[in-house]
């Protein structure tokens, strides 16, 4: 088990969540919390850059949906980056790929 840590910074496009560690049960309310302290802008973009998670369960899965609603609420996008292929199978499975746009990495998830 690895713990979670997230990281935020600001991009040209709006602000970048690094995510490591395990998202799971366990984790995921902390990036929910997170959320309700993040200020989007209508037409930003927020991106979840998944490089460094090791894991994901369905709680983690809930989460990043939960991130989709925060950014549209707010009239902003959301990309996800660096998506592990564990991962990417499961959104593939279920749908979510089709919702979520998703990047090679956090660099050209910020690009305009």
């Amino acid at each position: 088990m690895s713990p979670l840590k997230i990281t935020a910074r600001d991009a040209a496009t709006g602000p970048v969540m690094e995510i490591s560690g395990d998202l799971d049960y366990a984790t995921a309310p902390e990036l929910r919390e997170l959320l309700t302290t993040l200020t989007l802008q209508p037409g930003q973009r927020l991106v979840v850059d998944l490089a460094g998670m090791t894991f994901c369960d369905s709680s983690g899965i809930t989460a990043l949906i939960a991130a989709r609603n925060h950014a549209h609420a707010a009239q902003a996008d959301i990309a996800l980056a660096a998506v592990p292929a564990h991962t990417l199978r499961v959104l593939h499975v279920v749908g979510l790929d089709q919702i979520f746009p998703l990047h090679p990495d956090s660099l050209s998830a910020t690009q305009p």
